[in-house]
C-alpha cells in the first residue's frame, strides 16, 4: 500500500494510471496483464489480457481487484468495464 507521499493527485487519467500500475504486478505473476483502453462518462474501459483474457476468474479480479484500486484513487469513477 502506498504511504501519504505516494497518493496520487494528478489529473482522472493519471489517476487510473496509477491503479492500474499497482495491480499490474499481480496480474503479470499470473502470466496476464490490463491496459487502459479509454475513460467515457464516469466508466473506466480496460482490456485484460494474456492469461487474463478468457480466464473464469477474470470477472472477479476486474470487479474486485481492478475496480477497487482505481476507485480507491478517482472515487468518480461509476465503474469499470472490460473490452
Amino acid at each position: 500500500m502506498n504511504g501519504p507521499s505516494d497518493w496520487p493527485t494528478g489529473d482522472l487519467e493519471s489517476r487510473v494510471r496509477f491503479a492500474l500500475e499497482e495491480v499490474r504486478p499481480a496480474l503479470q505473476a499470473d502470466g496476464g496483464d490490463v491496459s487502459l483502453i479509454r475513460i467515457e462518462d464516469g466508466v473506466v474501459y480496460v482490456k485484460l489480457r494474456g492469461a487474463c483474457d478468457g480466464c473464469p476468474m477474470a470477472h472477479s479480479t476486474l470487479a474486485d481487484f481492478v475496480t477497487e484500486r482505481i476507485c480507491l484513487y478517482a472515487p468518480e469513477i461509476e465503474r469499470v468495464e472490460a473490452e
